[in-house]
Order: C-alpha cells, then structure tokens, then sequence
C-alpha cells in the first residue's frame, strides 16, 4: 500500500489505483447543473428526460469527468500535479446508478526531470458497463 502521496519510485507499470466509487442523487445532478450554468432539462427534469427517451434525468458528462478527476487527484495527493486528463462518456447514467472509477498505470516516463505516470481511466455502472473511459497523465514527486 502506497502512502497518501506516492512517489514516481514507489508506482509500477500495472499498479491499480484504488477504486472510487460514486451515487449520484437528483439533488447533486440539480447542483452541479446549477454552478456549472447547464440550463439543459435532461439533468434535473424527469418527465423531460422521458420525453427525450431516457430512464431519467442524465448525470452531466462533465461529471462523470469530475469523478474520474477526484479519482487521480485523491490518490495523488498534494504533491502531485494531474498535467493532462481526456475523458470521453460513451454511455449514460442516472441517480441512483453506482459508478466505480478505477485507474491503472500503463506507462512511466521522466521528461525534463519530471516523473510522469499515465493512469488508463474508467468510470463503471453496476452492470460493468464502461461510461467513461478516460487517461490521465500525472506527475508525482521524484
């Protein structure tokens, strides 16, 4: 087990970092929506949603990339710098789904003196259906 803020040394090629898990509620969905000003009715109306043909109201995809984000930043920690993060939602989910975010290390490299990990990113529904894969590069103290 790593301590609160790895080091490039301590990280292997293959190390999974420990698993996030998140339940979004209609209330959190009707907050974020409110303070990123996403005024679209798929995130907190119901009966709009289903008009549009879904189960529900949407989590918005900019937070599914706000879980996968908390997932590096708190393994990390304070002395780490997440540099790049791309994350692409491919599949919907709704309150009440269980969302697991995992991470794994597919690359180390120094540059410039830096020591930069690249963490494979993937936010999971309940059913292991993949609803936001994602990368991130992160450097970690040397």
């Amino acid at each position: 087990m790593l301590s609160s803020s790895p080091t490039y040394q301590q990280v292997a090629v293959g190390y999974q970092l420990p698993p996030l898990i998140k339940q979004p509620t209609y209330i959190q969905l009707f907050r974020y929506s409110a303070v990123t000003w996403n005024a679209h009715r798929i995130h907190y109306d119901q009966t709009y949603a289903r008009e549009e043909g879904y189960p529900d109201v949407l989590v918005q995809s900019h937070l599914h990339g706000a879980f996968l984000a908390q997932l590096c930043t708190d393994w990390m920690g304070t002395a780490g710098e997440l540099k790049a993060l791309t994350v692409h939602v491919k599949r919907f989910a709704v309150p009440g789904d269980t969302l697991i975010c995992t991470g794994t290390v597919v690359e180390k490299r120094v540059e410039n003196g830096e020591g930069l990990v690249v963490v494979e990113l993937a936010e999971k529904n309940q059913r292991g259906e993949v609803c936001a894969p994602g990368r991130a590069v992160i450097k970690l103290p040397m």
